[in-house]
């Protein structure tokens, strides 16, 4: 498979044929989790490794809070290793958890 097929829900502010889903999976794994459906983070589950899955989600800067809880049920993660999260209790006035 030569690139995941998404959905513009969750890519509507970028030209989804310039993007290189090799270089920029964290880019797009984050994007998708954090904007896209459901049947688009399928299509990210089947075309990424686990590991490159995970390493993305918890190193992102900023996750919705609904994206790393479904993160956690999904990949059984725990939600204080995400590096968002992390942040977010660091700066609670900037983003309030």
């Amino acid at each position: 498979m030569d690139k995941p097929i998404l959905s513009k829900q969750a890519f509507w502010d970028v030209d989804m044929d310039s993007i290189d889903y090799q270089k920029n999976a964290r880019f797009v794994i984050s994007k998708v989790f954090d904007r896209g459906s459901l049947d688009d983070v399928i299509s990210i589950l089947n075309f990424y490794q686990d590991e490159i899955i995970k390493s993305s989600l918890l190193n992102v800067r900023y996750l919705s809070n609904s994206a790393m809880s479904f993160a956690c049920a999904l990949l059984n993660l725990n939600l204080e290793d995400f590096r968002s999260y992390q942040f977010k209790q660091l700066h609670p006035d900037v983003w309030p958890f």
